[in-house]
């Protein structure tokens, strides 16, 4: 694990060694262990390595025996093991027992078809001195990040966003400019989704995709898509069957490292299946590491504790308190873009804690993308109104909304209830933006945006698979989008901030590609999801815990935003810079934030928001 950079001058005039050093030294939590640079020509290679796997041997970047191609890469491959041996039967010799060693011979053999046989996370960069190409390739579900910019004189990439930035500066190049159009996502979703980012021009390759530069010209194109038609060749039993047995696969192939490793433990069903497993296959107690609150109606602590005692664990615990507000600032650094999951709170304190006792941690993520997880698919389902004919419904409802001022009590229900399903989880999921952003943004930013919606890459992804069950159309969009660009993104910056590896056995794509296909009546009923995730959970852990209701990962941002945030608030929210930007209608913020005082509406995640855009100009604008 580590972090990559690089760039390649397209006039083909030489790079710099400084600029390359001042590119890794941006991302040097993200691999303290060693750092390595390759300037030659107009080409320049670079990383921070987090070693794991072959600790002697491992350092990048790692070139092919006839010198033509390097390599650096990050992220770990799990079945780099087994392509070795296909490749040693193929001739190929190595000289490090490295999975990095295993990608560059298995590009020498199949070229941009490098990725077919791996089973893991990675974002790689390969240079091609004799086809004189740079090949960046990003993982299929999107767990490890890659961006880059190319600013017409220089094709840059990098782990993360600051990487390219201090190139730019270095280089004497201007900062790229505010992308309005994805400012007004980013309040819409609280993220800023691939393959856009808050800086005009740098951009994120999406997961599943690689990009080929040559001649000057880049062409980036998809190498794997996941297929959700449902499988009814198999009954549940076979179904549940086949699921075991290749997560429990999943879970033995992140079991393999050459430093300490744990597990999150929330006391869910996702985190307390993998360490379930961890379990079963572990011949002494997995450690595992659980974050808390001192609101009661946030706090999981007990629950990960049944889990904990139940399967052995070294159990370690931590409570996060509402004086976390002063790691904010560090935390919006690492994001590098504003980003408004405030759950990223307790993942950095999860990794922090984890990594005094631990370099790699397994985690839970990706059950509820999967596995019709999210509460929201519930109170987004269509409701008995929904058998009126949806004109009828338009001009109902749609008229009454219209009537209410913006933001006043029971229009967002009857936008609700005048909208298809599609457009009904995008009004959940944008807190009703679209309908009300007229009176959020300022007129003038409202121009330069360019009438934005923060729900149209939504939109569009639901509606490639129309003819699906609703809840198919919801979970397929949510794995385009949500998971690698918020969760992923999450786990990612909060992790590697401590130099902890996370890995993720339920985002395996051997198994997404199973999960996937098992039919929505085996995972969703009545409102309820995770049915047949939760029939294997029923075998590792306690069934109260298995079937409490759902509590989320999340953190009591709107009790703080009245109590210990109040001042700092009142600064970033309604304080002269933030004023001065022009961005926001001044008089609905302070609406909003007397409305949140006053208990009368509950804006914590709008406010949150807010905060962490004013937050992130200050860190990087100003």
């Amino acid at each position: 694990m580590c972090g990559i950079a690089g760039y390649l001058n397209l006039d083909g005039s030489p790079a710099s060694a400084a600029v390359l050093e001042a590119m890794c030294d941006a991302i040097v939590h993200r691999g303290p262990d060693s750092a390595g640079l390759m300037v030659e020509g107009p080409v320049a290679l670079g990383m921070r390595r987090l070693a794991i796997v072959d600790l002697s041997t491992g350092d990048q970047p790692m070139h092919s025996p006839d010198g033509n191609a390097s390599i650096v890469f990050n992220g770990e491959s799990y079945s780099f093991a087994a392509e070795r041996v296909h490749l040693e039967a193929a001739g190929r010799r190595f000289n490090t027992h490295s999975d990095t060693e295993v990608v560059l011979g298995l590009y020498e053999r199949h070229g941009l078809d490098c990725t077919r046989g791996l089973r893991g996370m990675f974002g790689i960069a390969i240079w091609d001195r004799r086809l004189q190409r740079l090949l960046l390739v990003r993982d299929r579900i999107g767990k490890k990040p890659l961006h880059y910019l190319d600013d017409g004189k220089s094709f840059f990439f990098a782990s993360e966003i600051k990487s390219i930035l201090v190139a730019l500066e270095r280089l004497g190049r201007p900062a790229p400019e505010l992308d309005e159009h994805a400012l007004v996502r980013y309040m819409g979703l609280g993220y800023v989704p691939d393959p856009e980012t808050i800086f005009r021009g740098i951009r994120k390759l999406p997961p599943a995709h690689r990009l080929s530069l040559e001649k000057g010209r880049a062409t980036i194109e998809r190498y794997w898509q996941l297929d959700w038609s449902e499988d009814h060749s198999l009954d549940e039993e076979e179904h549940l069957a086949r699921l075991e047995a290749t997560l429990e696969e999943a879970v033995r192939m992140r079991m393999i490292a050459d430093v300490p490793l744990g597990a999150y433990l929330s006391g869910g069903v996702d985190s307390s299946t993998v360490v379930g497993l961890m379990a079963r296959l572990s011949d002494r107690p997995v450690k595992t590491f659980s974050i808390g609150f001192e609101e009661q109606g946030y706090d999981e602590l007990v629950h990960a504790r049944k889990v904990a005692e139940h399967l052995g664990t070294e159990h370690h615990e931590e409570v996060v308190r509402a004086d976390a507000g002063a790691i904010i600032e560090d935390l919006v650094r690492h994001f590098d873009e504003p980003f408004a999951d405030s759950s990223a709170i307790p993942t950095w304190y999860v990794s922090r804690m984890a990594r005094q006792q631990v370099t790699v941690a397994l985690s839970g993520d990706g059950g509820d993308e999967f596995f019709c997880g999210y509460s929201r698919y519930a109170k987004t389902a269509s409701s008995g109104l929904a058998t009126l004919p949806l004109g009828l419904r338009r001009v109902l409802f749609g008229g009454l909304a219209r009537l209410l001022p913006s933001g006043f009590f029971g229009r967002s229900s009857l936008w609700n209830l005048a909208l298809d399903d599609d457009e009904r989880y995008l009004h959940h999921l944008s807190c009703g933006l679209s309908e009300w952003h007229g009176a959020l943004f300022s007129r003038d930013f409202a121009l330069r945006a360019g009438g934005s919606d923060p729900s149209d890459c939504y939109l569009e992804a639901l509606g490639r698979r129309r003819g699906a069950p609703a809840e198919i159309r919801k979970m397929a969009a949510d794995v385009d989008l949500y998971l690698p660009a918020d969760i992923m993104t999450k786990v990612d910056r909060m992790s590697m901030a401590v130099s902890l590896e996370a890995r993720a056995p339920l985002l395996d794509h051997v198994f997404a590609e199973q999960a996937a296909r098992v039919p929505l009546a085996m995972k969703w009923r009545d409102g309820e999801g995770k049915l047949i995730l939760k029939r294997l959970a029923r075998k590792l852990v306690p069934a109260e815990v298995i079937d409490r209701k759902k509590q989320g990962f999340a953190v009591p941002v709107s009790a703080w935003f009245n109590e210990a945030w109040q001042e700092r608030a009142d600064d970033l929210l309604v304080g002269r810079r933030a004023r001065e930007r022009g961005i926001f209608q001044a008089a609905t913020i302070e609406r909003l934030l007397g409305e949140h005082r006053r208990g009368r509406r509950d804006h914590g995640h709008l406010l949150w928001s807010l905060m962490i855009l004013e937050l992130w100009f200050r860190l990087y604008r100003d």
